[in-house]
């Protein structure tokens, strides 16, 4: 059976998880009084940059760690492809068998594998999985996972009603760099220069220097509403005067990011937040922070200005680094301070060592560390024919503990006068000794020694796309704004083409327009079916949003024949509360590979293909796929973030704009703009790229396997119509011209490394 905790522990101390980047940084990091440290090894990390740990180092580190009582959790936290699943069970074997306590997992099928196949271990859901509330929560614990990373934008409220209603164990975030996307949703580095967030090679765009202006043209003459700054780029996180909170809220785990910064960032930070955990158990209600741990910690690679996240605000300009995203400067002394007290330095345990070398009897040593012993025996102790064995080269042998976990306190012997033991011999029974006692300590924390990893198999993978041709060339549509709606529906009254699908998003049906938007759907019903589409993301203060979504979805008559999902909370709560319609899910609702693929397919009744797959590897994913289940988006706007800051409100304010299309215009160093549009029902930002992606000079290869899909973004009126009638052209064998002078093919050659 996999593991699923029991329910929290009020008791229960809060565990305090450090990153490591390479071995010095590990053992910075435990010396410093970490309970558990995360790290990568050298595939399926989420920080393919940092030096990360060869098998062989990670599973001397996980040993280690066990010795003085602390975890050590994997990062398998990337989307992985068809072709690296062969990679995936010997990856991971050595570090299950080494007694790995958890791995930190995004991709949906590597998730299920590792807990069919290595059961043993724990599995934590990373934030990159963009979990926000408790119907996601509450579905992966389902499937076996007993910790989340929520997403880093929830509140300290959110965190609690998660906590109260599932019970999982909260693992957030404390200290360090604060992405301004929700951690799985960006494409920015992905789409600008191939290095993707979602595979660990984020490249920082949001790092760079924008101007903000709220016209689309270069050519306006219009003054920016903000000159060229930095309104992409968070401060750095610090929340150690909140401690009490937010051990108080609930959280399981205190996370500090940082696996990309220097060990003594995460030993110094470490230490820091050690002793101010332990000062607030040791007397909770006179916990205080001392003025010198906040500028030890503003001296430690902090990114200007300090600010404490998202916990007790949504967003606002102060998170922002508006001036310079540059790192201040470190206190080289305390830098110093922290190298000589945990990185050049190892702690050691006391022991003493009982030696029983009697000719006749076998060799035997007795090795105590405080209520641990243990008992070796080795060859029998012979008679010396020539050298007998000195005390002085016997204590000299035992004393070489070398760079073990201890040292020799008091060595007691008892040895004949004429007793022999090869040096060979003594050595083997001294290292036998340090790994029995070394496995009773880590036994006594409870902690694995060993597993054994069971017979494996690998999911087939199927290198060839299997005849799954669709009937029809029909279009499906996804519009966002009233104009793009009223575009379609002229059209298709105009021409009487016929539509495979319409999505619509729900802010449009539920808002100032939806009385009209009703009616327009109903005008068209004969030429298309409706389906709603959720937000990107979903959060707590949604819920009576998404009462009325599920009121809509409900109506007898069918008015609307699905829903498409953009995210795990969106699914798993229409599933919690008994929908029966059909669900399809989005293009961002990540479905990489075909194990993913073979456990959504009779869960949802259609997929959209990712952004960031490349065609080949698109069309392998497609050899798991029932007829009729795929859809391509071969037209549209890539969203390059969604977020919880607002570009708006940092540059000039808030606006409180509901049902309104609140549009502004990022300009980057090469003068691309990237529009911003700010949702103000839902609270968030979505940034798109700066050109549409289109397809229509690959469309012939994809004629059978997926149904073709046009999303509508940022279009007016006039140019929705315009696409609409140019790709409707192409499906009918016509020649036309292409409307827009730029456009993008995405991924769709390269892919993503």
């Amino acid at each position: 059976a996999f593991i699923v905790k029991d329910e929290f522990v009020k008791n229960q101390r809060v565990e305090l998880l450090a990153p490591a980047g390479n071995e010095e940084g590990f053992y910075g990091a435990i010396h410093a009084g970490a309970d558990a440290v995360y790290l990568g090894g050298d595939k399926f990390g989420a920080r393919a940059y940092a030096d990360n740990f060869t098998t062989e180092r990670l599973v001397e580190c996980i040993r280690y760690a066990h010795i003085w009582g602390r975890k050590v959790y994997l990062t398998v936290n990337t989307l992985v492809k068809d072709k690296e699943w062969d990679q995936l069970y010997d990856y991971i074997q050595p570090f299950y068998e080494a007694g790995l306590d958890g791995v930190i997992l995004q991709d949906m099928g590597v998730f299920l594998y590792l807990r069919d196949y290595f059961p043993g271990m724990e599995l934590h859901v990373s934030t990159q999985m963009t979990l926000t509330g408790s119907h996601g929560a509450g579905f992966m614990k389902a499937l076996g996972a007993c910790r989340i990373v929520p997403a880093r934008e929830l509140s300290i409220e959110e965190i609690k009603q998660i906590k109260k209603d599932t019970g999982l164990e909260i693992e957030a975030f404390i200290h360090g760099a604060m992405c301004y996307c929700y951690s799985g949703q960006c494409l920015f580095s992905s789409v600008l220069g191939g290095r993707s967030g979602n595979r660990g090679r984020c490249a920082q765009p949001c790092r760079l220097p924008y101007a903000v202006t709220s016209n689309r043209s270069n050519d306006s003459g219009e003054k920016p509403s903000r000159e060229e700054c930095y309104p992409l780029s968070l401060k750095d996180m610090c929340t150690i005067e909140h401690i009490p909170e937010l051990i108080e809220a609930g959280i399981d785990s205190f996370k500090i990011e940082g696996r990309m910064k220097k060990p003594e960032y995460a030993a110094g930070v470490t230490a820091i937040y050690r002793k101010a955990i332990d000062r607030y158990y040791a007397n909770p209600g006179r916990f205080k922070v001392a003025n010198e741990e906040i500028r030890a910690l503003s001296g430690l690679y902090i990114r200007s200005e300090r600010q404490d996240g998202y916990y007790h605000k949504h967003n606002g300009a102060d998170m922002v680094t508006l001036q310079s995203p540059a790192y201040s400067k470190s206190d080289d002394a305390l830098l110093a301070r922290i190298r000589k007290e945990y990185l050049e330095q190892k702690p050691t345990m006391p022991v003493e060592i009982y030696a029983d070398f009697t000719v006749g009897e076998p060799a035997s040593l007795t090795f105590i560390c405080g209520e641990h012993s243990v008992t070796v025996s080795g060859d029998e102790v012979l008679r010396a024919q020539k050298q007998p064995i000195s005390r002085e080269n016997l204590e000299k042998q035992l004393q070489k503990l070398g760079e073990t976990s201890f040292r020799s306190s008091a060595i007691y012997a008892k040895l004949d006068e004429h007793a022999f033991y090869p040096l060979k011999a003594m050595n083997e029974l001294r290292r036998e000794a340090i790994h029995a006692l070394e496995d009773v300590i880590i036994q006594s924390y409870g902690l694995p020694v060993q597993r054994k990893s069971q017979e494996f198999h690998t999911p087939r993978v199927h290198r060839h796309c299997l005849d799954v041709k669709h009937p029809d060339t029909l279009l499906t549509v996804n519009v966002r704004t009233f104009e793009q709606l009223l575009a379609v529906v002229d059209f298709i009254k105009g021409t009487h083409k016929k539509l495979r699908r319409l999505y619509v998003e729900g802010d449009l049906v539920l808002g100032t327009h939806a009385a009209n938007a009703q009616k327009l759907l109903q005008s068209i019903a004969e030429y298309t079916e409706n389906y709603l589409v959720l937000p990107y993301i979903i959060r707590k203060r949604d819920e009576e949003y998404l009462k009325a979504i599920l009121d809509l979805l409900s109506v007898p008559h069918k008015f609307y024949q699905g829903c498409m999902v953009r995210s795990l909370e969106g699914y798993a709560y229409l599933i919690e509360k008994g929908y029966q319609g059909s669900i399809c899910s989005d293009a961002g609702f990540y479905i990489w590979n075909q194990p993913s693929l073979v456990y959504w397919q009779d869960k949802l009744s259609g997929f959209c293909l990712p952004w960031e797959l490349n065609a080949g590897e698109q069309r392998t994913l497609l050899a798991a796929c029932d007829k009729g289940f795929a859809e391509k988006i071969i037209y549209g706007r890539l969203p390059m973030m969604i977020t919880a800051n607002c570009v708006i409100r940092t540059t000039s304010g808030c606006i409180h704009a509901l049902d309104t299309d609140n549009m502004v215009y990022l300009t980057d160093r090469y003068k691309k703009q990237f529009p911003v549009a700010a949702n103000c029902n839902h609270c968030m930002n979505i940034i798109y790229n700066s050109v549409p992606l289109s397809l229509h000079g690959t469309m012939d290869k994809w004629k059978g396997l997926a149904h073709n899909r046009l999303d509508f973004t940022v279009e007016d009126r006039m140019q929705t119509e315009q696409v609409l009638t140019y790709f409707t052209a192409l499906t009918e064998g016509k020649e036309a011209a292409f409307p827009f002078p730029e456009y993008t093919t995405g991924h769709e050659k390269r892919g993503v490394e």
